[in-house]
This record gives C-alpha cells, sequence and structure tokens, in this order.
C-alpha cells in the first residue's frame, strides 16, 4: 500500500514543471498532498497540472521566482486557493558554466538571485503561514558542488555552499526557537535531467566523474526530509563522502583530479554514445 505521508498537506514546489521539482510534485501527490506548481513556463505548468489533476487540487503559478514581487504573490495565491500551506520545496535552479572570467556577468548574477536570493527570501514570506498553518517543513534542494569548489563552476558553487549554509543556519535558529518548522537541505551529486544532459559539453569531467542519480532519487530525499525534517542528506553517499575529503583536504582533491578528469571523460562518452551523438 502507498504511503500517504501528506494527507492535505499543502506543499509549493519551484523548479516544478520538469526534473527534481516534477518528481517532487509527483510524489507528493500521490501521497495526498495539495500542491503548488511554480516555475516560468506556463504551458509546461499545465501539462504537468493535467496529470496530476487525477490525484487531488493542483494550483499553478507561472512566474520567474528571482522577480521582486513573486515570493509575495506565491505566498499570497497559496493562502488565498488552500487557506494554508504547509511544506515549501526551493527546488528552481540555473546555471552557466565555464571559466569566470568567460562569464556574462548578467549571467552570474542570474544565478546569484535564483539559486540563493529567491529561495532566502520565498522562505521569508512563507514561514509565518507555514507556522499559521501548524507547521511543516522548507526543504532546499543544493548540490555537492555545494560542499566542495566545482571549477568551471565558481559562482554555482558559491550559491550552493550559500543555500547549504542558510538552510542549516535556519535550522538551528528553529530548533533554538523550538518552532513547528524544519530546514532541510538535500545536496545530489551529478542527476540525469536536462540541467546537465542538455549542456553536456559545458559540465565539467570532474562533475562527470561520479555516478549520476535520478530526479526520481533526489525526489524520494525531499519527501523524507519533509516528513521527518532531518537536517540534511546527500547522494550518492560515496560522492558525499568524496567531497567532504575534498573541502578538508583540498591537497588530496587536486592530486586525485586527474585520475578523477579521466573518468569523466569516459563517461562524457558513454552518454554521447547512448544519445546516438
Amino acid at each position: 500500500m502507498a504511503k500517504r505521508r501528506f494527507n492535505d498537506k499543502t506543499v509549493v514546489i519551484t523548479g516544478a514543471s520538469a526534473g527534481i521539482g516534477l518528481q517532487c510534485a509527483r510524489r507528493f501527490a500521490s501521497e495526498g498532498a495539495n500542491i503548488v506548481l511554480v516555475a516560468r513556463g506556463a504551458a509546461a505548468l499545465e501539462t504537468v497540472r493535467k496529470e496530476l489533476a487525477r490525484l487531488g487540487p493542483v494550483l499553478v503559478i507561472p512566474c520567474d521566482v528571482a522577480a521582486p514581487d513573486a515570493p509575495a504573490k506565491i505566498i499570497a495565491l497559496t493562502k488565498t486557493e488552500f487557506g494554508g500551506m504547509h511544506i515549501l520545496v526551493n527546488n528552481a535552479g540555473y546555471h552557466t558554466r565555464g571559466p569566470l572570467v568567460d562569464q556574462d556577468p548578467e549571467a552570474l548574477g542570474k544565478m546569484v538571485d535564483v539559486n540563493l536570493r529567491a529561495p532566502i527570501v520565498l522562505t521569508r514570506h512563507a514561514l509565518p503561514l507555514i507556522i499559521a498553518s501548524g507547521g511543516g517543513a522548507v526543504v532546499h534542494v543544493a548540490s555537492l558542488a555545494g560542499m566542495v569548489p566545482t571549477p568551471g563552476g565558481a559562482t554555482y558553487s558559491a550559491t550552493k555552499f550559500g543555500l547549504r549554509a542558510f538552510s542549516l543556519a535556519l535550522n538551528e535558529e528553529l530548533t533554538g526557537r523550538q518552532s513547528s518548522v524544519t530546514s532541510s537541505v538535500v545536496s545530489p551529486g551529478p542527476v540525469e535531467t536536462q540541467f546537465i544532459l542538455g549542456d553536456l559539453d559545458t559540465v565539467s569531467d570532474l562533475t562527470m566523474s561520479q555516478p549520476m542519480c535520478s530526479a526520481d532519487d533526489v525526489a524520494e530525499l525531499v519527501l523524507d526530509c519533509a516528513f521527518d525534517g532531518k537536517a540534511e542528506r546527500t547522494t550518492p553517499k560515496m560522492s558525499a563522502a568524496l567531497a567532504t575529503v575534498a573541502y578538508v583536504a583540498p591537497a588530496i582533491s587536486r592530486a586525485l583530479r586527474p585520475l578523477l578528469e579521466r573518468r569523466g571523460r569516459a563517461n562524457k562518452a558513454k552518454l554521447r554514445a547512448k544519445a546516438g551523438h
């Protein structure tokens, strides 16, 4: 019998039209939740709404989470539609890859806005409603790039470092206040979605040296965090261990990098062959 841990709970998911966000929406809906889907593409959101409507109530909010008025709009529409809110999943992400000196400054600013500023501000808007609704959880989708610096992704790493730190610090703050809300962070390695596969040539060989997980693997961890409030979950476990070693002992990481990059290039070649390229 399927688990029903979120019956009548209202869940807001950003970046909900594809990838990890879509899988989170499917899983939450299958466990009885009211779903609020947030993403930029109205047409894609409508497709997801139609898929999930057979399972329960679904609200779509087409918007850019980085827009100044987006956080207040999302929370206001959620309250109007469902009367309350219990879970926020900050999943929307943006990434442009390559050496910093080659990056468009506006794109760098957008990464900071989407990956870090928007989740912080949206969480601030959401917390009073979650508390008033009887409590719940905020879950942030970060990355193992937020545990160890990633060449070719300096700004992305910085935003995920920041998001992870924000979540862990917020959890301590909420625990200290004996709050009814928990804050958790889920940090995956490379995920088999178009976020990576659609831009494979620019993804670092170091990143691709690690095993890929599926969007559903990550979604499962998100739901577990929303349910039990555990402060942090990572996947794959071995990649997380390597990330920790690389962070505390960078000399070891640099020594291993040529080997890992060779593995990454080989993994890329396999993916291209699989795709027929």
